[in-house]
């Protein structure tokens, strides 16, 4: 581990390891497969690059997005780091280089799509000492992902040609369901499953519902001036909300640029790299954005419409905030979109789990307990504590003590031995004689007829609060039964209080074509955090160099240094070479190529300081 740790801070410019990054590598050296689910930003490539750079041989890297693939290899060789990708908008005589460069063993890491991995495994791959397989985005491969790409499904064949090479699956957003079905479809042999907390308290999380189009306009404006300089991605359900939206947000001077699939791809390239490269701060896109976009210091996310699942959202908000700090999201919510969503998903090849996960989507957005502990509890992860940086948590609504109501739901489910889901559960606890409650036994319960005083809504909305809340869980592939778990336990047994929120009807707002029910949910505009003038020169003098260098060698801003690592020298503020190595994210290449210009800028805003 001691070389590890030599090879991370040489290369990457870190001093200690992330949670499960070293397990992780760990397994790989042992060859070992490995199941790896962490947060946007949370650290993933790390855990593949770093065993690429130590062993012997090449480390292919299945990605399924040019754009990504360019991002990650340039990254790697801005860090010195020999990688190279292999996709269908290289020239032959190119791909051929590359080819014969794997083959010699003089690149660390190879970066090709899953289709381009299928049409070398005869050819090329035989031909090379592979390290270790790396299949990112991992959960196109699931049927019940969010992202299904058929192709993927064909790699399982991996494991059939390479049985002695380890395979590291990684991505971001996968439920359980979608887990199992990863290790599945590659046939991964006893891989070991690493499930990182999927908690990103750097994000503030803010949902605003019922606004007329007028009003989102108005509430985007204002949120975005509140960013002032900073860069950020409006995500839309349709092509011509984004090209709208662009043009609006123009009027207000705020220079902004639709990216969607009907424009050409010339088209989308330049926007794409117009945002990547810092040309323009706001970019009003379709979920086509983003999943190939490793660009660190986009600062907040808004979505136009509301979007048909947690994962998606989840995955789409975690573009923001990719260094750590602070970043914040904004959803707008409405019955319109979900009416929209609906038929999607009733249109989909999936409808059942389709609309279950727009449910659970839905509940997000009128929840009234905190946002955090929701999102963490669709993961299969227990936060006992509200977060207190989402808009319920800054504007509590009333809560009472609901832990008798709480044990009346979970014993009921405890004594049917989990085998029930919402309706059923429901029917318990009022006493219903419906035919197959009787038929079960339910009605010979303890708990049979402990919930009668409340109606059937409130049992449903309280329950759906237990869920966000974290007590209990939806078994999707066993009938979508509760299991309880292991806060909930804490609760049925007395360890703990479980505090409700006190349920109103959500005030939705109701559009006609003269006028609107008033009273949609007013949210804090969000500002940006407070610096002294000192710390705002230098970072906004740090970041101009850093746009400077990256014109000059056409490279991308934030692979030179980071938004985080800017701030690090901020606080800092390094005057020698060696105070400027223990910047975050600074490695030997970067220290030796850059270091003596960035030293010189920070003593020279410095001393400009101390002058006035």
């Amino acid at each position: 581990m001691k070389e590890l740790y030599a090879l991370l801070k040489k290369f990457f410019g870190y001093t200690s390891f992330r949670p499960y990054q070293e397990e992780i590598i760990q397994t790989i050296l042992k060859k070992q497969d490995a199941l790896v689910l962490m947060p946007t930003g949370g650290g993933k490539s790390i855990c593949f690059q770093l065993p690429a750079i130590y062993l012997p041989g090449t480390a292919v890297v299945v990605s399924p997005l040019i754009a990504l693939m360019k991002d990650q290899v340039e990254g790697l060789i801005a860090n010195g780091i020999p990688a190279a990708a292999l996709n269908s908008s290289m020239r032959e005589e190119e791909r051929q280089q590359v080819k014969q460069l794997c083959m010699q063993g003089k690149i660390k890491l190879l970066y090709i799509s899953p289709e381009g991995l299928l049409g070398e495994l005869t050819w090329l791959l035989p031909r090379m000492e592979i390290s270790l397989i790396a299949i990112d985005e991992a959960h196109c491969v699931s049927h019940w992902g969010h992202d299904f790409r058929p192709e993927y499904t064909q790699l399982s064949v991996l494991k059939e040609q390479f049985p002695s090479v380890p395979i590291v699956a990684l991505t971001a957003t996968a439920d359980k369901i979608t887990r199992r079905d990863i290790i599945d479809q590659l046939k991964l042999k006893d891989p070991a499953v690493f499930v990182s907390s999927f908690d990103r308290p750097n994000l503030s999380l803010t949902v605003r519902r019922g606004l007329t189009k007028k009003d989102k306009t108005t509430a985007m404006v204002q949120f975005i001036r509140a960013h002032k300089d900073q860069c950020g991605i409006i995500y839309c359900t349709k092509r011509d909300d984004t090209e709208a939206v662009a043009v609006t947000l123009k009027l207000f001077g705020i220079g902004a640029l639709a990216y969607h699939a009907g424009m050409s791809a010339g088209q989308r390239e330049t926007t794409q790299n117009d945002f990547i490269n810092d040309r323009i701060q706001v970019i009003c896109a379709t979920i086509a954005f983003g999943m190939g976009i490793d660009k660190s210091n986009v600062r907040w996310v808004i979505h136009y419409n509301t979007p048909g699942s947690i994962e998606n959202y989840y995955q789409e908000i975690g573009r923001a905030g990719r260094d750590g700090l602070p970043s914040d999201t904004l959803l707008f919510y409405s019955l319109a979109d979900l009416i929209v969503r609906r038929r999607f998903a009733e249109d989909s090849g999936q409808k059942d789990v389709n609309l279950e996960k727009l449910d659970r989507m839905q509940r997000y957005c009128e929840a009234d307990v905190c946002r955090r502990r929701i999102l963490l509890s669709y993961f299969s992860e227990q936060r006992e504590e509200d977060c207190g940086n989402c808009d319920v948590c800054k504007n509590p609504p009333e809560r009472f003590d609901g832990t008798m109501l709480v044990q009346k739901a979970l014993s009921a489910i405890a004594r049917t031995e989990e085998h029930v889901g919402m309706q059923m559960l429901i029917d318990i606890l009022r006493a219903s004689a419906r035919a197959d409650v009787i038929a079960k036994g339910y009605h010979l319960l303890k708990t049979y007829g402990v919930g009668r005083d409340l109606s059937y809504k409130l049992w449903r909305e309280y329950l759906y609060q237990m869920i966000q809340l974290g007590y209990i869980e939806i078994d999707y592939a066993a009938s979508n039964v509760f299991r309880i778990t292991p806060s909930g336990r804490k609760v049925l047994f007395g360890e703990t209080k479980a505090l409700l929120a006190v349920y109103k009807e959500p005030d939705i707002e109701v559009t006609t074509e003269k006028r609107t029910r008033k009273g949609e949910f007013k949210a804090r505009p969000i500002r940006p955090k407070e610096a002294s003038t000192i710390e705002e020169t230098l970072f906004d003098s740090l970041r101009q160099l850093r746009k400077q260098l990256a014109e000059k060698e056409n490279a991308r801003a934030y692979l030179i240094f980071s938004d985080a690592a800017l701030q690090d020298m901020v606080d800092k503020k390094p005057l020698t070479l060696e105070a400027f190595a223990e910047i975050k994210g600074v490695g030997q290449i970067k220290q030796e190529k850059y270091g003596k210009v960035f030293i010189a800028l920070i003593r020279f805003v410095l001393k400009k300081q101390s002058e006035h």
